[in-house]
């Protein structure tokens, strides 16, 4: 909540972080932090108490909720892909591509289509009788296989594609870059520290995605097909750390960046509380 809180203050307070990138990553930033608002408070009550049933309204809620909101901070990171792709490979069409009309119809998207996926699994979870049952963390049903196709598998082969993509022509552009600078360098310096910049900051972005999510959906997507031989405590396990990738979102997403830590040091020491300081340069 405190990390994704500084994402928030920075990207409004600071007029020189109004960019369509950082819109974006102040969607997610928002997605993030009502997770750690609405869902892990109640998540935490659950998985330590017994007397929550299906039927409960708040069990209802809370599911819908969870599902919604994870749904749309993955929908967050999958376009925050396709934007990096247009700036990298692409650099002279994304303003014209990324332009903050076409940044708002990607948040737009994702809030709606989440919103969809949670309140549809939730009300097809109720029309298939399962009020009787305690009320669990996460539920295996053929409606919860297809949630996680479109909230999770799509978009991570999406996102795999496109930063593959991403560093394929990073690659290629270094090698240019020192093809053009070579008899001041040494050979193979140049390239070699940008592919591994470039390798470095990828391998970080999928890596935390993936080793946050995959567990969870691989284990509610193959549980029903092996007649829920998969110990529930597991599943649940998995689904903290699944959680816990809307708190390493803003270190992936915003801690790299020299301006956000800036923006951070400023908010933190409360010098935005003793004058203007919107259009200060964060570099």
């Amino acid at each position: 909540m405190c990390g994704n809180l500084l994402v928030i203050i920075s990207i409004i307070y600071f007029k020189q972080l109004h960019t369509p990138t950082n819109y974006l990553i102040l969607s997610l930033a928002v997605a993030d932090l009502l997770v750690g608002v609405f869902v892990l408070p109640f998540s935490t009550i659950l998985a330590v108490s017994s007397c929550w049933y299906r039927e409960d309204l708040l069990c209802k809620v809370r599911g819908s909720f969870d599902m919604f909101l994870c749904a749309s901070s993955i929908f967050n990171l999958c376009f925050i892909s396709v934007d990096r792709y247009y700036a990298v490979c692409q650099p002279l069409k994304y303003r014209s591509k990324m332009n903050v009309c076409v940044i708002g119809i990607m948040i737009l998207v994702s809030w709606t289509v989440s919103a969809l996926i949670g309140i549809g699994i939730t009300i097809r979870g109720v029309n298939q009788g399962q009020s009787n049952r305690r009320c669990v963390l996460f539920q295996s049903s053929s409606s919860t296989i297809m949630g996680a196709v479109f909230a999770f598998y799509l978009p991570a082969i999406i996102m795999f594609t496109i930063y593959l993509k991403i560093l394929m022509v990073a690659q290629r552009q270094a090698l240019s870059i020192h093809n053009t600078t070579c008899q001041k360098t040494k050979p193979g310096a140049a390239v070699s520290k940008m592919e591994r910049k470039a390798t470095k900051t990828l391998a970080i972005v999928m890596g935390v995605f993936l080793i946050c999510w995959t567990p969870f959906f691989l284990c509610i997507t193959f549980n029903p097909l092996s007649n829920n031989t998969i110990p529930v405590p597991v599943i649940e396990t998995f689904k903290w750390l699944g959680w816990s990738n809307s708190m390493l979102n803003p270190f992936v997403y915003a801690f790299f960046y020299s301006w956000f830590r800036s923006a951070f040091r400023m908010i933190i020491s409360g010098r935005i509380f003793q004058g203007d300081f919107s259009n200060s340069k964060l570099f």
